[in-house]
């Protein structure tokens, strides 16, 4: 029995999980957040058990009688793990075996930023956040994407790579095998250190989590702005990273000679907007003159929505009521 046109949308990372429940004429219903979901992280069963008991919070917030094997219409579920193509259909089965609607659409949870862009879900959309991942799909339904499993599949960049850069180089600085960076003082004051080998040194030594390197990107970023050299050829190897990735991807996707809308997102390329995103749309424009480049700062829980509702066949007007009340909800607060 399906469950009163309810749509779920899911939106799984490896920091936090957001659920929405909305009804096939764009009515948001209910909205909670959750821990991270990923199944790298926590192992397929319960990651997806997790998600469910979102689920069911959501369904109770949204004053839903109780489900009593009811299924919702259609479940968009995008989460963070589900990077080859093994790993995403034993997401959808695991998520299939749950029974949390009668139509199913899994997939890795970049594909929820560029739903969130485009409203479509056709395009390509590279997100820097934790680490960096690119996804696309063509009008003809091809598909485009990247192991994304780190150094070990050739991928630079994110919130570690960023860090072990600044911290390298204020290091370097510091003992003059490289040029002076404000990134020496910012690096070491923001761990409570003397200097930037100080730091390197507490790593080594045990005392410094090597994982809060993570942190340090906003550190770049403002000393990028500031016009330090070091600082902004990092944030410019970033950049590379990232037009790298859209151009194989519209290779991929035979689009290179099409108009596309490029979609970035991940909190290191909002919060590097001034710095990178010129940068990078010239570098794609070179390679793709039709292509577009946009940033995405809506959150990807509304493209998985987006997703849902077209999976429902639902019309524009659905897509403009889900995005009127998601943005009368938060109002200032954090989706």
């Amino acid at each position: 029995m399906t469950g009163h046109n309810v749509i779920i949308a899911v939106d799984g990372g490896n920091s936090k999980t957001d659920v929405l429940l909305l009804r096939a004429d764009g009515t948001v219903l209910a909205s909670v957040r959750g821990s991270g979901s990923s199944p790298h992280q926590l192992g397929l069963g319960p990651a997806v058990d997790l998600v469910g008991d979102l689920i069911h919070q959501a369904w109770l917030e949204a004053g839903l009688p109780a489900r009593d094997g009811t299924r919702a219409a259609v479940a968009a579920v995008f989460m963070a793990g589900a990077d080859l193509p093994s790993e995403e259909t034993a997401l959808a089965d695991a998520v299939m075996a749950r029974g949390w609607a009668q139509e199913n659409h899994v997939a890795n949870d970049v594909f929820a930023v560029l739903w969130a862009a485009t409203g479509s879900g056709f395009g390509v959309a590279v997100t820097v956040g934790a680490g960096v991942n690119c996804v696309g799909t063509a009008p003809s339904g091809r598909r485009a994407w990247f192991p994304a499993l780190g150094e070990i599949t050739g991928d630079w960049g994110g919130g570690p790579d960023i860090g072990m850069a600044a911290l390298g180089a204020g290091v370097r600085s510091e003992d003059g095998r490289g040029p002076e960076t404000m990134l020496a003082h910012a690096v070491a004051s923001y761990f409570g250190c003397a200097s930037a080998l100080d730091v390197a040194v507490a790593i080594h030594q045990g005392s410094l989590d090597p994982a809060r390197l993570v942190e340090l990107p906003p550190l770049v970023v403002s000393a990028a702005a500031a016009g330090d050299p070091e600082a902004v050829g990092i944030m410019r190897r970033q950049g590379t990273e990232v037009t790298r990735l859209a151009v194989a991807a519209l290779h991929q996707l035979k689009m290179q000679d099409s108009p596309v809308t490029i979609v970035l997102g991940g909190s290191v390329l909002v919060s590097s907007r001034s710095i990178l995103l010129d940068y990078i749309s010239d570098g794609i424009r070179a390679a793709a003159p039709k292509a577009q480049t946009v940033l995405c700062t809506t959150p990807p829980v509304v493209g998985a929505a987006l997703a849902g509702l077209s999976l429902a066949g639902a019309n524009g007007t659905a897509e403009t009521r889900l995005r009127a009340s998601l943005e009368a909800a938060s109002d200032g607060a954090e989706l």
